[in-house]
């Protein structure tokens, strides 16, 4: 006789129960989105949660797609953008500008029936000393086009069914950037640095190479067009899901197509230079006027002369080099670049060190001498841009630890700061606060003249007005430059009015004094009222003092100007 023992010890669970349970179990082996999904709970066929679904309007998504498919950018346009964060190697913007233009005006053409149907793709190989601004390069491009962007070593990768990393992970690690939105990756930029890492040795031993010409064929076949599944085959979880996906949800295509994913690639290459100077000297013997010009060659930079055959002797696969026709070198960064990246980059590492003191309402200013300093040390480490965080970091470490505990908010990096950095932690610490007005003016100065930057716009504060801003940030508990951004953020538009309406000369700074601090936006209101009333005469707008004596009592700060720093 059966007994029913369904009540006894082990109550029937409820579906909510065993679906949290799931989820739970699934989260623990990675799985951040089970398959589980509010809709299956529901059932499939529950024509309820159909009319219900219907009744709710669809959410509204921005389409980065439909920008990538009206590109219109042009190759000036894309150099200038990236002027703004990566400096010099002007030749290499300008080829990669065109290159990225030309590929993403086929993707456009495409889209609208016109592709060419022998399209070459212009993908890319970026040669170059490390620290010259390579990888730098690649993310602000996909940064301005708005596509998922993936950079990985290609040490790491090894021949299909051998240990190590398989190259088709990169496509799918592109999906994951895309948010799984395989519409999306498959015009996303990939990035591989070190390449010159899988060159075949022409003197290996005679094992199998696994991770040299094997990985070249099988990113050869990437970067022309082929199927890639957006799964891997050993992925269980991946797997779990797409078996799921019918139960709710839209299904993603089980395979990503690389025809429109733009492939750079980059390495140092030490040894090419040799093979390039042993070829260039071989091609010039016996004619002394092309040895003479051999010699010009060899004085500059040797990887702009360095042709497909080079390549193979390197130890590249002839149908790999092949799939990489355009060609970009980057020059290594002598002392004064190094300067310009701290002075005039918006990657600067300079204002990620504002940042970090001003976390801690630390006003920090840099002279140009010490941001000379910092150039001049970190020409000597050899590693291009990736010196000055080393000299940075070395030389403000201490006072990272020491100042967030005192009762010091501001402080000025020179050059002593930089060659002695101990001992001019102590005298600030001694020193204390005597520096404050100093300091404050520099910061307001140094506000004013990114402003001017940025907008074309001159203005410049009164030593009236820099103090009350310093009073001011420290009453509301945030640094001076956070303040002076957030209280003069709506600035330039009124300027601008008053300059479109060529009553101000264009050239002639605005006069900011404490009403301006005191009460911005009613001061910035009146000013353009007052201008366009005085259109009519012609009078300027009266930024600046109305009378001599106003004028002598608010000299402006930037008549004894600190020096000038970033």
């Amino acid at each position: 006789m059966n007994k029913d023992i369904r009540n006894d010890k082990f109550p029937p669970r409820l579906p909510e129960e065993l679906q949290k349970e799931l989820e739970k179990a699934f989260k623990q082996i990675g799985i951040n989105n089970p398959f589980f999904s509010k809709a299956a709970a529901e059932g499939g066929n529950n024509n309820e949660a159909k009319e219900k679904k219907q009744d709710s309007p669809p959410p509204k998504k921005d389409s980065p797609i439909k920008d990538i498919l009206n590109f219109n950018k042009t190759p000036r346009e894309v150099k200038e953008y990236l002027d703004r964060f990566v400096i010099r190697q002007d030749e290499a913007k300008k080829v990669l500008s065109v290159a990225l233009c030309d590929h993403y005006n086929h993707i456009r053409l495409a889209d609208q029936g016109k592709s060419q149907s022998n399209y070459a793709k212009q993908n890319v190989i970026l040669l170059g000393p490390t620290g010259v601004g390579k990888t730098y390069l690649v993310r602000s491009m996909a940064d301005l086009i708005g596509v998922p962007f993936v950079k990985a070593d290609a040490t790491k990768f090894s021949e299909t069914g051998y240990v190590g990393a398989d190259v088709e992970e990169l496509v799918r690690n592109l999906i994951r950037q895309a948010n799984g939105d395989v519409s999306l990756a498959q015009y996303g930029i990939i990035y591989i640095d070190e390449i010159d890492k899988i060159a075949s040795a022409s003197n290996s031993h005679g094992g199998r190479d696994v991770s040299g010409r094997g990985v070249q064929t099988n990113l050869l076949k990437l970067m022309e067009e082929t199927e890639v599944p957006t799964r891997a085959p050993n992925d269980i979880a991946a797997h779990f899901m797409m078996m799921m996906e019918g139960s709710g949800g839209k299904p993603q295509p089980s395979t990503i197509n690389t025809r429109h994913i733009l492939f750079i690639v980059s390495g140092a290459f030490e040894g090419l230079e040799k093979i390039i100077s042993k070829r260039l000297r071989e091609s010039t013997i016996g004619f002394s006027s092309a040895r003479s010009s051999s010699e010009d060659y060899l004085s500059g930079n040797i990887f702009q002369h360095a042709t497909t055959r080079d390549f193979i002797d390197f130890g590249f696969e002839p149908e790999f080099i092949g799939r990489l026709p355009v060609r970009v070198v980057c020059n290594p960064l002598n002392e004064e670049d190094l300067y310009q990246i701290l002075k005039s980059s918006e990657g600067s590492i300079i204002r990620q060190y504002e940042q970090s003191f001003g976390a801690y309402q630390i006003e920090v200013f840099f002279h140009d001498e010490a941001l000379r300093q910092i150039a001049r040390l970190a020409a000597q480490e050899q590693t291009g841009a990736r010196g000055l965080m080393t000299i940075c970091e070395r030389v403000l470490r201490e006072y990272k630890f020491e100042l967030p505990s005192t009762s010091i908010k501001r402080f000025v990096v020179t050059a002593e700061t930089i060659l002695h950095p101990t001992e001019q932690l102590q005298i600030l610490l001694k020193e204390g606060e005597q520096e404050r007005f100093k300091v404050s003016s520099a910061v307001v100065h140094q506000f004013a003249e990114r402003f001017t930057q940025s907008y074309g716009i001159p203005i410049q504060f009164t030593d009236r007005a820099a103090i009350l801003l310093t009073e001011k940030a420290e009453a509301a508990g945030i640094s001076l430059r956070e303040y002076c951004t957030q209280t003069f953020k709506d600035y330039q538009f009124g300027l601008k009015l008053i300059l479109n309406n060529n009553t101000h000369p264009s050239t002639e700074p605005f006069i900011l004094d404490i009403d301006a601090v005191e009460n911005p936006d009613q001061y910035l209101s009146t000013q353009v009222l007052e201008n366009y009333r005085l259109d009519g005469s012609q009078k300027s707008p009266s930024p600046h003092p109305k009378n001599q004596k106003e004028r002598k009592e608010n000299t402006p700060a930037s008549e004894n100007p600190p020096d000038e720093g970033c």
